[in-house]
C-alpha cells in the first residue's frame, strides 16, 4: 500500500467499499501502487498495468493493454469507440466483485504476464483519422494553419481530431475550430 494513495480509498462515496475490495485483491498481485491521473494505478516495473477508477453507474478496474490480453470471460468492455489499448472491467456493486474475486485475480495476472512479454499495441496513426470538413476548409483559408497543426505531437493532433469530429452538427464543429485556432497556432494543445 502506498499511503499517498490512501485518499482515494478513504473518501467518501457510493464506490468505497467495492474500491477497498478491488485494491485488496490487486496488491495480492504484487503490483506496485501509485497515484496517476486522480487514481490508484499499480504498475509492474514501472509499468501501468491496472486502474481503479469510478463512474456515476459503476467502478472498474481498467487495463492499459487490455485489448491484447486474454478474455476468456469475454468480461473486457472497450470505454468508446476511440479507446485503442484500455478495457475495463465493470463492477455495479461490491457482491459482484467478491464474487468474481478469482476471475479478476486471473486477469490481473494476466495483464502482469503481458508487461512481461513486452508486448506493444500498434496505435492507429493520426493520418488515420478523419479530418472534419469544417478543419479542412479551415487548414485551407488560414495561413500558417496546416503548418502549425502538424508541428502538433500527434497526440495533440488526435486531440483536436477526435474533439472536432465528436460534434453533432457543423454550426458546433466550426465554433470548435474558431474557439481553438489560436491554440492551434501557438503549438498548444486542447488541454494546454
Amino acid at each position: 500500500m502506498n499511503p499517498t494513495v490512501n485518499w482515494f480509498f478513504e473518501k467518501s462515496t457510493k464506490w468505497q467499499d467495492a474500491y477497498q475490495e478491488l485494491r485488496a485483491i490487486v496488491l495480492s498481485c504484487n503490483l506496485a501502487e501509485e497515484l496517476k491521473w486522480g487514481c490508484p494505478c499499480y504498475t509492474y516495473n514501472k509499468n501501468n498495468a491496472v486502474l481503479i477508477h469510478g463512474f456515476k453507474d459503476y467502478c472498474a478496474l481498467l487495463f492499459m493493454k487490455g485489448a491484447i490480453m486474454n478474455d476468456p470471460k469475454n468480461i473486457l468492455v472497450q470505454q468508446t469507440e476511440n479507446v485503442q489499448s484500455a478495457r475495463q472491467i465493470r463492477f455495479t456493486n461490491l457482491d459482484e466483485i467478491i464474487e468474481q474475486r478469482a476471475v479478476i485475480k486471473s486477469y490481473i495476472e494476466n495483464a502482469i504476464e503481458v508487461e512481461k512479454s513486452g508486448a506493444k499495441i500498434e496505435m492507429k496513426k493520426t493520418t488515420e483519422y478523419k479530418i472534419p470538413e469544417e478543419f479542412q476548409t479551415a487548414l485551407d483559408e488560414i495561413s500558417g494553419l496546416t503548418t502549425a497543426f502538424k508541428k502538433l505531437t500527434p497526440g495533440r493532433q488526435r486531440g483536436y481530431l477526435l474533439y472536432f469530429s465528436s460534434a453533432k452538427q457543423s454550426k458546433t464543429r466550426n465554433e470548435r475550430i474558431e474557439k481553438y485556432l489560436q491554440k492551434i497556432l501557438e503549438g498548444k494543445g486542447l488541454d494546454d
